[in-house]
């Protein structure tokens, strides 16, 4: 079983009894552990003997009166804390704490410390056992594997703890790597977005415990989840080695709703499986990295994605360069945002984003969708599959971009695969004032203007200038906030809106039936 340990930090020695309640509400929610961080305490030098007998005394209350086991962390500077002891006085701080009355279960000790003292913190029989750690906030230890084979082979070490901050998603497969060569019980994990996986799937690969906060704006360190998140959206109390895995991937990610939803629908359907946001930069060589690590780690049981941006083009290039089957509809589009992994572990992929679409459409409509003029603006796959589906569907489809040769590019290619007309037109060109200007039936937001976490969150593409009537439908892919500011514009203009969340949950139903039937 995988420990679930709340860090609780320690600022003062008169904060001992809301502290001590601070835990037993971590336990209430599912905390098996408590890492009192007392750094503070020791950030400055004590003005006299007394007072550092009174921190003594408050760790001791804690450790006594706490409802859960305690590890007792001093974190020093170099290693991202605010302890500011010397060595040789946070190794005798923590023999004393270690050699209480009642001690407690763990005290963590810097491994570096023990290297260069040649020494550990004395430990009488019967007191705490010792946590040897290593962290690195820049990126993966040097010699990762050598430092970990140091510190496990040490018979003076009950638990081997390293933490880095992952540069990418792939520095999890290392964590996934170590565990399953594991000497000891032993605690790794990445830090940050990228890390995410190492916490979550942590009893997947039988790690000893991972971290989780007890809210948000109360983390230990970067890229840790709230217990409720852990135990509610990824049911960490469900994992096991035999627990299938999904990821939402895209370039930002935190703002996607997928692992909710999908993780729900798991939970309701009885299926061992964990839906995961990966963060993964925009290029194509890291998506294709990542893609490949998640597929070719057999231990991970990798069996499907949910794909954004800027990434649903990426995805239909990597299935057919592994040989697998691109449906011909996405083929055609050449955008695709799910990708199923058969039972053979065969691939394929398929775009549910284009249905969504045009069915939200044709609801707001209150009618089909052929002959309807609508501008689509955007040039990227979210683009790709809603200006393709709704000219499949029949409507008269215009591209708009900010970059207009992209907008003739995407035009050309897909009026060319899909064998249908679908223009291009400038922004500039929206001066619907003038009596032969033909006005559109609906307009469609494609792209993340408008997104909170993206580059443009207050914007909206829309041009002032664009004409809107009653009967105008004015379409956002945006969901996350689900009412945008081109919403908001839209509805101060008269016209009818349909928000993004509608086509999410549409094209996440789909997703999650794949899925489901692949197994």
């Amino acid at each position: 079983m995988t420990l679930l340990c709340v860090p609780i930090p320690v600022h003062a020695i008169d904060e001992v009894p809301s502290l001590l309640t601070r835990c037993a509400q971590a336990a209430e929610r599912g905390a098996n552990i408590v890492e009192w961080r007392i750094d503070e305490l020791f950030a400055q030098p004590f003005d006299s003997e007394g007072e550092y007998e009174a921190a003594l005394d408050a760790i001791a209350q804690l450790i006594r009166d706490s409802v859960l086991p305690s590890l007792v962390t001093a974190r020093t500077l170099q290693e991202g804390g605010r302890c500011e002891l010397d060595a040789d006085a946070l190794f005798h701080l923590l023999s004393e704490i270690a050699s209480l009355q009642t001690p407690p279960r763990f005290v963590d000790v810097e491994f570096a410390l023990v290297e260069k003292l040649a020494r550990i913190p004395t430990v009488r029989e019967g007191g705490a056992s010792l946590l040897f750690s290593a962290h690195d906030f820049q990126g993966p230890p040097a010699h990762l594997a050598r430092l970990y084979a140091r510190m496990a082979s040490d018979d003076r070490c009950a638990i081997a703890k390293i933490a880095w901050r992952a540069r990418s998603v792939r520095d999890c497969h290392d964590v996934f790597e170590l565990l399953a060569l594991r000497a000891k019980p032993s605690i790794l994990l990445c830090m940050g977005d990228e890390g995410l996986a190492t916490r979550v799937l942590a009893p997947k690969f039988g790690a000893f415990l991972t971290f989780a906060s007890e809210g948000d704006g109360l983390e230990s360190a970067p890229g840790q989840p709230t217990i409720n998140t852990l135990k509610e959206r990824y049911r960490f109390d469900a994992i096991s080695r035999a627990t299938k895995v999904y990821a939402v991937i895209g370039f930002p990610i935190a703002h996607s709703k997928s692992p909710a939803f999908h993780n729900a629908r798991f939970a309701e359907a009885g299926h061992d499986g964990v839906l995961l946001p990966l963060l993964v930069r925009s290029d194509w060589e890291s998506f294709k990295a990542t893609l490949a690590m998640l597929l070719d780690d057999a231990s991970l049981s990798f069996r499907g994605a949910s794909v954004t941006l800027p990434h649903k083009e990426h995805l239909v290039r990597f299935v057919q360069e592994r040989g697998g089957v691109v449906d011909d509809m996405t083929a055609r589009l050449g955008a695709s945002n799910t990708l199923v992994v058969r039972a053979d572990g065969s691939l394929f992929a398929t775009n549910t984003d284009r249905i969504a679409a045009c069915s939200v459409l044709a609801d707001a409509f209150a009618a089909p969708l052929r002959g309807k003029r609508i501008a689509v603006f955007g040039a990227g796959g979210v683009a790709r599959a809603i200006a393709g589906g709704l000219a499949v569907e029949g409507a008269r489809v215009v591209v708009v971009n900010r970059t207009h040769e992209k907008a003739v590019e995407l035009a050309r290619e897909l009026s060319t695969a899909l064998g249908v007309q679908i223009a291009a037109m400038r922004e500039s060109e929206f001066d619907c004032n003038a009596a032969q200007c033909e006005r559109f039936d609906g307009f469609v937001n494609a792209t993340p203007v408008g997104m909170e976490g993206g580059s443009d969150p207050d914007g909206f593409v829309l041009p002032d200038a664009a004409h809107l009537e009653s009967d105008t439908v004015v379409f956002d892919t945006v969901y996350a906030p689900r009412d945008t500011p081109l919403l908001k514009f839209a509805r101060s203009r008269g016209a009818r809106t349909v928000d993004g969340y509608a086509m999410f949950v549409k094209q996440a139903e789909l997703q999650s039936r794949l899925w489901l039937e692949s197994l």
